[in-house]
This record gives C-alpha cells, sequence and structure tokens, in this order.
C-alpha cells in the first residue's frame, strides 16, 4: 500500500501536542516455549499462556491509538515442529476463536486471518470464517492473525494469481509495478504496519510481512510474549512516535 493510502487511513489517529504513535502495530510473538521450559512446563502450557496475553494486548490498543493490530500466529515453517505441539497449537487456535468470538464482537473488534488456509482443518477454517463475520461490522481495534502464514509464500500467491489476471487479460503487463502487487497480497485491506515488534531476544523477521515492512520500524526486545505487557506496549509506541520517519527523504 502507498504511502499516501496509507496516510489517508490513519485520520483517526490520536491529535494532541504529543508525538503521534503508530496506527498500525505488527507483533511477533516468540517465547512461549521457553517461558514454559524456565517453568519446568511443557512447551504447549506456554502456548496458553501466550493466548492469554492476546487478549490483554488486544484490549489496551484502543486507549494507545493502535487502530490496526497484527499478530503472528502460526508460521508456514511451523510445521515442521513435532506432531504433538503442532497437534496441540491447532486445538488451542480453535479453542481460543471458539471462546472469545463474542468477546471481540461485543468489543468492537474487527477480525481477519492471514495465510494459506489449504492446509489447515476443516473445523479451524470454519471457525476462523464464523469469526470474520461475526466481527465484520465493527469499527473498532482491527485485529490480523496469521495463522499458517509466510511472507514469502504470500507474495508467491500473489503474483500467481496477478499473472493468471495478466493471462486473461484483465491486466496489462506493462502497468505491473510497485503499487500493483499489494492489491493482490492477503492485506490488501490493511495500511502498512509502522512498527514490527518481536519478543524474546532473536532479532530476525522469521518470513513476516515483508513486503509490508519496507519501511516499518522494529523493535527487538528481550521479553519473552507470555510477559509482554500493555505497558511495555505503551513504552514501545512513545518511543516509536520520538522517531524520525524520512521514508528517503532528506528534510531540509
Amino acid at each position: 500500500m502507498s504511502q499516501q493510502t496509507d496516510t489517508a487511513l490513519r485520520t483517526d489517529a490520536p491529535q494532541s501536542g504529543i508525538p503521534q504513535g503508530p496506527c498500525h502495530v505488527a507483533i511477533i510473538m516468540d517465547g512461549n516455549g521457553r517461558w514454559a521450559q524456565s517453568r519446568g512446563r511443557p512447551r504447549l502450557f506456554g502456548h496458553h499462556a501466550g493466548a492469554k496475553r492476546v487478549r490483554e494486548i488486544v484490549e489496551c490498543c484502543q486507549s494507545l491509538g493502535i487502530k490496526y493490530l497484527t499478530i503472528f500466529a502460526f508460521s508456514t515453517e511451523n510445521w515442521k515442529r513435532t506432531q504433538v505441539e503442532v497437534a496441540g497449537l491447532m486445538s488451542l487456535f480453535r479453542r481460543y476463536i471458539s471462546k472469545e468470538m463474542k468477546a471481540l464482537a461485543a468489543k468492537n473488534v474487527r477480525v481477519r486471518f492471514i495465510g494459506d488456509r489449504v492446509r489447515l482443518d476443516a473445523k479451524l477454517i470454519q471457525l476462523m470464517d464464523q469469526l470474520e463475520i461475526e466481527t465484520q461490522g465493527n469499527d473498532g481495534t482491527h485485529l490480523t492473525i496469521a495463522l499458517n502464514y509466510g511472507g514469502r509464500d504470500e507474495v508467491a500467491r500473489a503474483t500467481k494469481r496477478l499473472a493468471q489476471d495478466v493471462a486473461a487479460g484483465k491486466l496489462c503487463p506493462e502497468d505491473v509495478d510497485e503499487e500493483t502487487l499489494p492489491k493482490y497480497l492477503d492485506t490488501h485491506v490493511l495500511p502498512d504496519p509502522d512498527l514490527v515488534i518481536r519478543t524474546s531476544g532473536e532479532a530476525r523477521i522469521s518470513n513476516f510481512l515483508l513486503w509490508q515492512s519496507a519501511y516499518a520500524e522494529y523493535e527487538f526486545i528481550d521479553t519473552l510474549w507470555p510477559d509482554f505487557s500493555a505497558e511495555e506496549l505503551g513504552r514501545l509506541c512513545r518511543d516509536y512516535g520520538a522517531r524520525d520517519r524520512r521514508f528517503g527523504a532528506v528534510k531540509t
């Protein structure tokens, strides 16, 4: 999405004398397994704790001026984990959606899912569809959950759809530019993220929102995801507001 479009989508950002915080925050929620293992518990215990943390973070977004929140729940690479952990995560996703559906709808949260659904089980897909439908009229916090998502996979799928439109005569090859591909991405209705946070001390982006984060600010923090708090998110948003974002230009 172009910077001009992103700005247009930010009309509801806080207007005050303090620096403006991020409108769209994306989070790589890392560290659940290590959090559990440090307590002598199985990794799935940490994933359950991490799911509870999601609720607190979603609830604080409005007060922080965050209109869009995107969270990385399960990557295309996470299928490489043990069968027990993958099955446990899929069960957790189903239970989370079932349990939180009414609360998210009541709190005016609009939920979307991004990623390739083909490999997910039918019951989970049904719940994802239902949650999107139940919240599609909400205009508060926009929560996007990346499930079976990978940035390279997303770009590959988008390119395939773009190529099909070119082959069908719906799009001229000469008209394809950097404004065209984003229209085919899973995130085509969202502004690009302003701030990307990764918890747990790892300093890599792990195939997350590769195209969309070209001009995002990054924060790599040591806190494990189940310990991440609304207070820490608020501090990171204030730090973001103090940054000088020039998008390649030079101030004169």
